[in-house]
């Protein structure tokens, strides 16, 4: 058995021809789609990166482990304190710790462990490739990498490959000479909307369309594809097509992938798993190219499942995380999953008739805001803690099957269904909470952590780092005195 993990950085999944995209992005990701099992609804519990994928490997919720923002404790595993015995729990019970024991040779060509000074993130693994750029790789600089294990490796058998990408990820680094192959193409219909972006150009927050560079609308020389900020459609298209075009070049990578395991006369016994670690906010609650809240935008990620005898050309629409594909891979393989992962086998979907779907998942951010959000049925109830200087309400409401891009908030006027949001959410924390008492080395939740400790590390509030005063400057000087106001009505005992 061999498996093959590709893993594209900031893949939204409805950018992807497979999932009903109007642009063709992604034609080799669509033929694998094609040939195997498309997932609709699956979600990273804890974003962004980091978050999302300690979830992946440890198969646990961020508020388990202890991972759910990227600096401060949050960015640190919690201490297993007395009874950690001679490994840790991400080398005993990590989803690569476990494909060694099935027999596996794991091997990672990625940079994200040191990227995030998370070698946890190895854990398990024999070989590890770090393509030595911290994220800034372009996929010229991982291909190569690639090229070499397979030509050493692919005809061996019982090896489990994890490659890691980076080309939709900002700042947008396809190079010039892959030329501009949505220049004729629509936009998103949404998207195509002067008086949309004029209300967006009054919008507080990190990432807005007049700070796509978080804070600035500084623009990189080196990376021509990337604008500093959206002000009218022309700007919206070098935004978009940025994002497009570097999941084309992520895509073609791939076709180069799937050539050399035919070529070694292994493509139809391998399987491929295609994911994320988190899609990507663009246009959704006015932000742009950013991955900074716990909404569809970003935590929605695509997976496609390729499986040896699997189904194929099917397609599932229940309700998944990302930790659920440790168990899926331990039944695949005939073995048992950890007592102690919190993800679900969908393995049903893959070789069966079809998998359950849970009845509600909640998705979690701590890095650039905190928010804690549920989605079942029609609605994504969200839930503010730090608001990472967006001006968010505690609360908002979305229809997301009518609505997909966030665009009308009915907190309001549905104030029966933000009750049952509420206590959605409620429960899960709950089961969380109990879950640690018996199981963790203590009880505490990591989001209150973040806010205790100054704010999310791209937001915060609090200490010598944090980016408000010359934000709100920012803001008073180009139009946006109300919002400056606000801020400093919100967070006027540290300024």
């Amino acid at each position: 058995m061999r498996i093959l993990y590709i893993d594209i950085d900031t893949l939204r999944p409805d950018h992807l021809g497979c999932y009903g995209y109007h642009r063709n992005t992604s034609p080799n990701l669509d033929s694998i789609a094609a040939d195997g099992v498309r997932f609709d609804q699956t979600y990273a519990p804890d974003a962004p990166c980091l978050p999302s994928r300690a979830a992946l490997y440890s198969g646990r919720f961020g508020i388990q482990t202890g991972v759910v923002g990227h600096a401060g404790t949050a960015a640190e595993p919690k201490i297993e304190g007395q009874h950690r015995g001679f490994g840790d729990i991400f080398n005993s019970q990590g989803l690569a710790g476990r494909l060694q024991g099935c027999g596996f040779h794991t091997a990672m060509i990625s940079p994200f462990g040191q990227r995030h000074a998370a070698h946890w993130f190895y854990a398990g693994f024999h070989e590890i490739h770090n393509t030595g750029k911290g994220g800034m790789e372009s996929a010229e600089d991982v291909q190569p990498t690639v090229d070499r294990w397979l030509a050493a490796n692919a005809e061996s058998d019982n090896w489990y490959l994890h490659v890691n990408y980076w080309d939709p990820h900002t700042p947008y680094r396809a190079p010039a000479s892959f030329g501009e192959p949505f220049a004729g193409d629509p936009l998103p219909a949404w998207l195509e909307d002067e008086d949309l972006i004029r209300r967006h150009n009054k919008v507080t927050g990190p990432h807005s369309s007049l700070e796509i560079n978080m804070y600035d609308d500084h623009e990189w020389k080196q990376f021509p594809r990337m604008p500093g900020k959206v002000t009218d459609l022309a700007s919206m298209r070098r935004q978009i097509d940025g994002y497009d075009t570097g999941i084309r070049y992520a895509d073609e990578q791939v076709g180069k992938v799937v050539a050399a395991l035919n070529a070694a006369g292994v493509w139809e016994e391998t399987a491929v798993i295609v994911s994320a670690d988190h899609g990507e906010n663009q246009g959704e609650l006015g932000i742009y190219g950013e991955h900074g809240t716990a909404d569809v935008a970003t935590c929605r990620i695509p997976l496609i499942v390729r499986w040896p005898g699997g189904r194929r050309g099917a397609v599932d629409s229940g309700l998944h995380y990302n930790l659920d594909i440790a168990p899926t891979l331990m039944e695949l393989l005939g073995k048992q999953p950890s007592p102690i992962w919190d993800g679900a086998s969908i393995a049903p979907a893959i070789v069966g008739s079809g998998a359950e779907g849970r009845e509600d998942i909640v998705i979690s951010q701590c890095a650039h805001i905190c928010q804690r959000s549920v989605r079942w049925a029609n609605w994504l109830y969200m839930r503010t803690y730090h608001d990472g200087f967006r001006l968010f309400p505690d609360e908002m409401l979305f229809d997301v099957v009518g609505d997909p891009h966030e665009t009308n908030d009915l907190a309001v006027t549905r104030p029966e269904i933000c009750k049952e949001g509420a206590w959605r959410l409620q429960r899960w924390h709950d089961a969380q909470m109990q879950k640690m008492a018996l199981t963790v080395s203590d009880v505490i939740d990591p989001l209150w952590t973040v806010i205790q400790e100054g704010g999310p590390f791209h937001a915060q509030h609090a200490g010598p780092n944090s980016p408000l005063p010359a934000y709100i400057k920012r803001l008073e000087e180009t139009g946006r005195a109300e919002g400056a106001a606000e801020l400093k009505r919100r967070y006027a005992k540290w300024l």
